[in-house]
């Protein structure tokens, strides 16, 4: 039997996956003004355009998570790729609005599948060499974003094509998806099978409704999710409305929150190593609610751009840690918080509307320190007991021709989060 490859090896291949994610989204969105006079759409338009790929994804996860017990995490990142290139290939030559709105549903189903897989990997790979690497996977991600953006700047200096843009943007994922398949995880077994149940165990459990772990864990998604869209979609609006910043000022919200979201992710695993992913969270929690209702209450700019930077400090790891205890609880479990974070990705910002248009733009952005106490309170509950955990010796071997799942997934899928050290 081959030997794995090292942790840095998986590390770096798994990571190559995060980046594809950030890369691939990075590179249509930056050419949406692109897009709009290509494809003659209004504003209203464009924002159904932009709610296709929402939409495709919060409903998808019932597929995702057969894929996954039928492909298991690698297999199913792959194909997930390689449908995503399609997607950037037709996006470019799309002829009308419709067939737009159609390609985009179904890059939604895809970033579904490859986030599920990708996050999938991540917590295998800390089960097997029990070394925390989740919050930097999602650094890499923001990087990967971060790059697109440049891309798209540096080839729109030379030509205004979408289709070259896209054809550049396409061969870099491409290195980006053998890289991947250089060294991410195998070792595949059945979810089922690991679990040891029983057939009619089986079929108790595909009806049961989710346990209170599931639920605690899909509401601290959804609420991390509204935190994190809600300072993408309103901080500048605050900054310049109420903050009454000067024009010049108002982009740095969203750089405030993203720049420190991606230093706090590159340290973050080793906080989580030290103090455990339950009080890192809670304390980010605290931090992030108490820096933000400080600037409401303040009301300038200064003390909102500290107050941003707290939310991007403090918000930073919840989602890694998130989905680590989705993934250590089966691959159903973490295909349904998935797209519960899709959910409160897509629903948050026009709630915050709803809310502003109401009243004003300080209890809208009062919603969202709300919602990071509710993050906390949800992770409160989840247990992170060192019982619970399951080792890869405890991993059943498969019959011959059964479906395939990730040996690491199948092995979590009937444990809690094992404790970080």
């Amino acid at each position: 039997m081959a030997q794995s490859p090292s942790f840095r090896r998986s590390q770096v291949a798994i990571a190559a996956l995060f980046c594809f994610l950030g890369f691939q989204y990075g590179t249509w969105v930056s050419r949406l003004p692109a897009l709009k006079t290509h494809l003659d759409l209004s504003t209203a338009e464009v924002g159904l355009l932009l709610l296709a790929p929402g939409v495709g994804a919060t409903v998808s996860f019932p597929l995702v998570a057969r894929l996954m017990k039928q492909l298991g995490s690698r297999r199913l990142a792959t194909a997930s790729g390689f449908g995503l290139l399609a997607v950037l290939a037709a996006l470019s030559v799309a002829p009308n609005l419709v067939v737009a709105i159609v390609v985009l549903f179904l890059d939604g189903i895809l970033i579904a599948c490859l986030n599920v897989a990708m996050n999938a990997q991540g917590a295998a790979l800390e089960t097997r060499y029990e070394r925390n690497t989740m919050a930097k996977l999602h650094a890499v991600f923001s990087g990967g974003t971060f790059a697109a953006a440049l891309l798209a700047s540096a080839v729109t200096a030379g030509t205004e094509t979408v289709r070259v843009h896209f054809a550049v943007g396409g061969v870099l994922l491409l290195a980006l998806l053998l890289v991947s398949w250089t060294g991410t995880l195998t070792g595949e077994v059945p979810a089922d099978e690991a679990s040891g149940e029983a057939p009619a165990q089986k079929k108790r459990r595909r009806w049961a409704l989710p346990s209170m772990m599931v639920v605690w864990l899909c509401m601290a998604m959804v609420f991390a999710e509204l935190t994190e869209g809600a300072m993408n979609d309103w901080s500048a609006l605050y900054l310049r409305d109420v903050a009454h910043a000067a024009p010049e000022l108002t982009p740095l919200g969203i750089a405030t929150v993203s720049a420190m979201m991606v230093l706090a992710r590159l340290f973050a695993d080793r906080w989580r190593a030290r103090w455990g992913d339950k009080r890192v969270v809670l304390v980010g929690t605290a931090l992030a609610g108490a820096g933000l209702g400080g600037a409401l209450l303040l009301g300038c700019w200064v003390p909102a751009l500290a107050g941003f930077a707290c939310v991007g400090l403090g918000m930073a790891a919840v989602t890694p840690c998130v989905y680590v205890a989705a993934a250590r609880l089966g691959p159903d479990t973490l295909a349904v918080v998935a797209a519960m974070g899709t959910a409160g990705l897509l629903a948050g910002p026009p709630a915050i509307g709803f809310v502003a248009g109401a009243s004003n733009l300080i209890w809208g952005m009062a919603v969202v320190v709300a919602a990071i106490v509710l993050v906390g309170l949800s992770i409160a509950q989840v247990r992170f007991t060192a019982s619970e955990a399951v080792t890869a010796a405890e991993v059943v071997a498969p019959e011959p021709g059964t479906p395939v799942a990730v040996a690491e997934d199948a092995a979590l899928s009937t444990s809690a989060t094992k404790p970080t050290r």
